[in-house]
């Protein structure tokens, strides 16, 4: 049997900690950011921790 392949695409858009933490990046921030207040752009710049249930899907996914 082959080995399972990593998405690519899912890799591109989170990280992984070492303690095994999610981290994704916050959306909406390619355009349309000069039309928002500052503390919606600064909110923007931060990255999330995922919700459990969906990191866990995630780690499956992933190959970890």
């Amino acid at each position: 049997m082959p080995k399972m392949k990593t998405r690519k695409s899912l890799v591109k858009k989170i990280r992984i900690t070492k303690n095994g933490k999610v981290i994704a990046r916050k959306t909406g921030q390619n355009h349309y950011n000069a039309k928002g207040n500052g503390s919606v752009k600064r909110k923007k710049r931060s990255d999330r921790n995922l919700f459990a249930t969906d990191a866990k899907n995630i780690r499956k996914t992933v190959n970890q």
